[in-house]
């Protein structure tokens, strides 16, 4: 199967109805503002058709992104050959970084090169790539922890050689001070979420709780109204990534009282979410509401409307804060959008790739993706991969 051709064969029945479908909600906008179209899906479908008729276009990285989030809310096989693609570089890139490991000075050296690879193009990056400086190994370690969590999702780690030697390297990190140390914990909350949850899923060192309390100790309720923007952004992208790392990135349910503080703490600044935060951050609130099973939640209402008044007429996609409309720089943005419009109340995991991606070139027999329905139907149908003496963080 060409990976390159078949988003654009998922584009082509939808692509011309979809963007009319927006083109009639954007113009009856503009004529009636005080009733604006509450057809989430067909604006989060026209947002989607104006991706997948670019995605053989797209980097891979944006493509394995994309492909991956729509999968697990949509269990569409024809999303495969991207994600396939992806889950053979990750077997190559691990291979080399594990024979790496045997070689003194080579964590050291990959560091350096993370490091002097960073980008730099915002205030954000810049300080990121000064904090990771100071941070040692920790550059690497990042890197190699994100590939080994995204090959275990794909349940490919038993085909990567020696993977224990990598789970041996990272949990000879300082994990507990990095997660935990106040400036990291300001400049880089997500992905401390993140880190924190995916060094838990495979078995090096459990700091969840550790991560959650220096969290709470770096951003207190009580001045949680006086952080500038920037830290008021990182704050929500923080917790956002709790239950979304929780959910192992949308592939089951979260109950909602294991992070009832972060909901409620999102319900209440709801107004404020709508004034400073970017639509990516919009979005990732309302998945928050979703992936715990309230979606007739406010929040989810309000966001789905902003996300819809947001979207740019001519480009048919969800601008920057700056207008750009660029498809590379917005796919983030705008597939989260896409998956908060048009969210089936289904999760699929995985998907597994242990039967086609190490095998030799050829048609392998994929197995059907098997959905997870909404926790409103099935509650906790998800939850068999956590222990019950743990249920406050599992």
């Amino acid at each position: 199967m060409n990976v390159a051709q078949t988003p654009v064969r998922l584009a082509t029945g939808h692509w011309r109805a979809a963007l009319l479908i927006l083109l009639l909600w954007l113009s009856g906008c503009a004529a009636e503002p005080a009733q604006p179209s509450r057809d989430y899906s067909a604006t989060g479908q026209a947002i989607q058709a104006v991706y997948e008729a670019a995605l053989p276009e797209l980097p891979r990285d944006k493509q394995r992104h994309y492909a991956q989030r729509l999968y697990r809310i949509s269990g569409d096989q024809a999303y495969l050959p991207l994600i396939e693609a992806h889950g053979r570089r990750l077997l190559a890139q691990l291979e080399r970084d594990i024979e790496g490991l045997a070689e003194p000075g080579y964590a050291a050296a990959r560091a350096q090169q993370a490091v002097a690879n960073y980008p730099l193009r915002t205030a954000k990056q810049r300080a990121r790539k000064e904090m990771l400086a100071k941070w040692g190994e920790i550059a690497f370690g990042r890197q190699l922890l994100f590939r080994l969590v995204q090959a275990d999702y794909y349940n490919l780690l038993d085909a990567v050689p020696d993977h224990e030697r990598a789970l041996d390297y990272l949990g000879s990190l300082a994990w507990q001070r990095f997660l935990t140390d106040p400036e990291v914990m300001r400049l880089y909350t997500a992905q401390v979420a993140n880190q924190a949850w995916f060094l838990h899923q495979l078995g090096i060192v459990d700091l969840r709780h550790e991560m959650r309390d220096a969290f709470q100790a770096t951003f207190p309720l009580d001045t949680v109204a006086a952080l500038d923007e920037a830290d008021y952004r990182n704050r929500l992208y923080g917790m956002t990534h709790i239950v979304i790392a929780d959910s192992l990135y949308y592939q089951r349910w979260v109950p909602a009282e294991r992070h009832a503080w972060i909901l409620e703490a999102l319900a209440a600044e709801i107004e404020r979410i709508l004034d400073q935060a970017t639509e990516d951050i919009q979005a990732e609130v309302a998945l928050v509401f979703l992936l715990t099973g309230n979606e007739d939640h406010p929040v989810v209402t309000r966001i789905r409307q902003r996300l819809m008044e947001s979207i740019d007429p001519r480009a048919g996609i969800i601008p920057s804060l700056r207008g750009e409309t660029d498809l590379v720089r917005g796919e983030h943005r705008n597939v989260l959008a896409v998956m908060v419009l048009t969210w089936p109340g289904r999760l699929y995991s995985g998907p597994d790739l242990s039967a086609s991606v190490p095998s030799p070139a050829g048609a392998p027999r994929r197995p059907p993706a098997q959905a997870l329905t909404s926790p409103r139907q099935t509650r906790g149908v998800a939850l068999s991969t956590c222990g019950a003496s743990d249920v406050h963080m599992c």
